[in-house]
């Protein structure tokens, strides 16, 4: 279940609607929202693939038994992804009988990191940072050096000086936080609408600034992000110190960090060694000194120990109305698995064409996230079309707004804002066809070259014709421009799948769809288009844009003016149905923060959580899952499955050494709230020592968007004593074990090697 996180805001609709790509088997992702795939392409001439009809959304059965409308919410359906700001004390001393202190909330904050996509954590005092292979694979890739293949290879440095920087990679550690609820309250009281987020964007500018200079500023690698929680019922200010000196030390081969394949993912049992370790280095290239780092455990995990994990999720959707949820299910969910599966399709038809090409874009990632993503996405859907869990929601929201008439001074100014949410639902419903036509429209990894170029060469049109200045035009231009080179087959492919969308969602309710397919296939008009528009090539682009010889007959052109009166009305309308929905919703934290204060906590959005849980199986498949799994199973999967495909093992791991203890514990699971952007979280005991690697969740925890059921929800983590028998027994890293186990830096293996002597 890789949630790399970036899976944030589904409804940032500038140019279509963005769609998150998760990284985690683990519980995605993530805040930012990553990018996709660059995707395959069609040969011309190929017939088109049978259309299938739309998904519908399965009508929720009576389940035999069970009396849906005696169904109740949970104690933490909303989930146990606390704040640093607000730790739930007296919850952890009446269930585990611990109360840790400022100092210990201290040392888990600062030990713990954030990356771009995921988490990660300082296991030395000599900046060695450890997260999962799914969150460092394209790094590795990156520092490939010629006639290299570290993603399917593997990497080890014997040395600190062969330890490899990646450029461009940071890591960020949150270093304070600074509660700024008022401050932020008090200016955006009574503001509403566009305003909103024009005043919002203002005061969250002029605090990152204040704040940032107060603790330094960038010379001093400061970032602030100012975060909202509970839907801007409060307001931190999170002050981080970035990294930017990250050097890759090790990482395990592709057939290792993905054992098990797409089959496996967001299953269990697993066995999988998802680690990558990188080391920071400081302003003199010396390796970074950390004032906070987290021991490896020597004693490891047993069952019902209490584990805590330290990470970003990046996204939830818990405090939710069920009318929000009903949009997600008939229009959203549906919308993002439709498009993430075919293109998914077809980034994989092109790789298997074109694998050395595919290889150089680095294909093989991309589509190992959009398969992630895909499952994801089925999950969620199944999860809002379960009748149990939308009871249970629907409970939930009873009870809230119960609560609120209860009160008059919460029943005044919150009374109708359920209803009124809902209404802004039934309005969105009126958009399905154009959502799921347009969404991602010019996302670089869901649509062609050509339609993005399209896009802006239709607007650069527009806009000269109406007279705009040359500043507008110029820095129109220099978006076309700035739409890398596509291979023409995967435009094609991606170009193809764009059209029947159009054809899908739109044929029945627009003549421009008839216009642009003009009784061709999507395939013959997508090939028709690239073969005719100089917008196919990047250099013809540029060209005709600079000699203004791009004219409105140009077939892209032509395509993308067909559905440019609609596309502009989808995103006005949404964007001001968007502008509503959050004002209610801001509203809706502050009740539901008056009803319940501290007692629920926010969703997640890729901020620094503790999340806590148990070591515990659970019942499945009509057997019981074990608390961990071993170096022995992985073993018989690969016997069992052959040396072809998923669970194949590279040679190393086939002729491993007499020593290599197969009864390692190698993955665990436990009932740590984990989602999207919690790859790469350490699994840390009371004491704050390592017992593992968050890497993914079991398919039970899919649902856990919308709701947390710790009854059959599980993170799965990969084990700290399978980590260190691998790095010893299989990779002979003896100056990383060693490091890990005595804290102790060694600059040679040799070193190391003479310190076991």
């Amino acid at each position: 279940m890789k949630h790399t996180v970036r899976s944030r805001l589904l409804s940032a609709l500038t140019l279509g609607v963005a769609v998150p790509l998760v990284a985690l088997g683990c519980a995605a992702s993530t805040a930012a929202t990553p990018d996709v795939a660059a995707v395959p392409q069609a040969e011309p001439g190929l017939e088109a693939p049978v259309m299938m009809p739309p998904m519908a959304a399965p009508v929720m059965p009576s389940i035999p038994g069970i009396d849906l409308d005696t169904v109740k919410a949970g104690r933490f359906d909303n989930g146990k992804m606390w704040t640093f700001e607000y730790p739930p004390l007296d919850y952890f001393r009446e269930t585990y009988e611990f109360q840790p202190d400022s100092a210990w909330f201290a040392r888990a904050r600062l030990g713990a990191l954030r990356l771009p996509n995921c988490t990660a954590s300082f296991v030395s005092p000599n900046g060695l940072v450890m997260t999962n292979h799914h969150c460092g694979r394209g790094s590795g890739s990156q520092v490939s050096q010629p006639g290299e293949n570290i993603l399917d290879n593997g990497f080890y440095a014997p040395s600190l000086a062969e330890e490899r920087r990646v450029e461009g990679l940071y890591v960020d550690q949150l270093i304070a936080i600074d509660d700024v609820s008022e401050e932020v309250d008090a200016r955006l009281e009574g503001v509403t609408g566009e305003a909103l987020a024009q005043a919002n964007r203002q005061v969250s500018n002029e605090l990152q600034q204040r704040i940032g200079a107060a603790y330094g500023g960038e010379d001093a690698g400061i970032v602030v992000e100012i975060i909202a929680l509970w839907n801007g019922a409060k307001t931190s200010a999170y002050v981080f110190k970035r990294y930017s000196d990250v050097r890759l030390v090790m990482i395990p081969e592709l057939q290792m960090g993905y054992f098990g394949g797409d089959s496996d993912n967001f299953t269990y049992p697993r066995y999988v060694l998802d680690v990558s370790f990188f080391r920071l280095y400081d302003e003199n290239g010396e390796p970074y000194r950390p004032e906070h780092f987290f021991p490896w455990s020597q004693r490891g995990i047993e069952n019902g120990d209490a584990v805590f994990v330290i990470g970003n999720p990046g996204s939830t959707s818990r405090l939710e109305t069920v009318a929000q949820l009903e949009f997600r299910r008939l229009v959203q969910d549906r919308a993002i698995l439709d498009l993430v599966t075919s293109r998914a399709d077809a980034l994989q038809a092109f790789y298997d064409e074109n694998p050395e090409i595919g290889e150089a874009m680095d294909l093989r990632n991309t589509i190992f996230g959009l398969l992630n993503t895909e499952k994801l996405y089925t999950g969620r859907w199944a999860a809002l079309n379960d009748p149990v869990i939308m009871a249970k929601r629907r409970d939930s929201e009873r009870q809230f707004g119960e609560a609120i008439a209860r009160h008059s001074a919460l029943n005044e100014p919150y009374g109708g804002l359920l209803d009124e949410m809902a209404q802004i639902q039934t309005a969105k419903l009126e958009y399905d066809a154009d959502y799921a036509a347009f969404i991602a429209l010019t996302s670089g990894n869901f649509s062609s070259a050509v339609m993005r170029r399209a896009y802006w060469g239709q607007l650069y049109l527009a806009q000269r014709d109406a007279g705009a200045p040359e500043q507008v035009l110029q820095n129109i231009a220099g978006r076309l421009q700035s739409v890398g080179e596509q291979p023409v087959a995967l435009q094609h492919r991606l170009l193809a799948a764009r059209l029947r969308d159009f054809e899908r969602h739109l044929a029945d309710r627009d003549e421009s769809v008839a216009a642009v397919l003009r009784r061709r296939t999507p395939e013959a008009a997508a090939q028709d288009i690239l073969a005719n528009s100089v917008l196919a090539d990047s250099v013809q682009a540029a060209d005709c844009i600079e000699s203004g010889s791009l004219v409105p007959t140009d077939p892209a052109i032509q395509l993308v003016s067909a559905i440019a009166d609609r596309f502009g009305a989808f995103q006005q309308a949404f964007a001001v149905l968007g502008e509503q929905e959050e004002d209610v919703a801001r509203s809706l934290g502050r009740a539901r923060f008056a009803v319940y204060g501290l007692t629920i906590p926010p969703d997640a959005t890729f901020s620094l959580r503790i999340a806590d849980g148990v070591v515990k199986g659970y019942d499945y498949n009509g057997t019981m899952a074990p608390v961990y799994t071993t170096f022995y199973g992985m073993y018989d999967r690969f016997h069992s499955h052959g040396p072809d495909g998923e669970w194949n093992l590279p040679d190393r791991w086939r002729t491993r050494p007499p020593s290599f203890d197969l009864s390692t514990p190698l993955n665990f699971v436990a009932t740590a709230d984990i989602i999207g952007g919690n790859s790469g979280s350490p699994v840390l005991n009371t004491d704050l020592e390592v017992v593992g690697l968050v890497f993914d969740g079991n398919i039970e925890s899919l649902p856990g968007d919308y709701i947390y059921l710790p009854d059959k929800n599980r993170s799965i983590s990969v084990d700290a004593r399978g980590i260190l028998e691998a790095l010893d027994e299989i990779y002979d890293a003896d100056r990383i074990a060693l490091e890990l186990t005595t804290g102790q830096l060694f600059s040679t293996e040799q070193e190391a090697d003479a310190a076991r002597r």
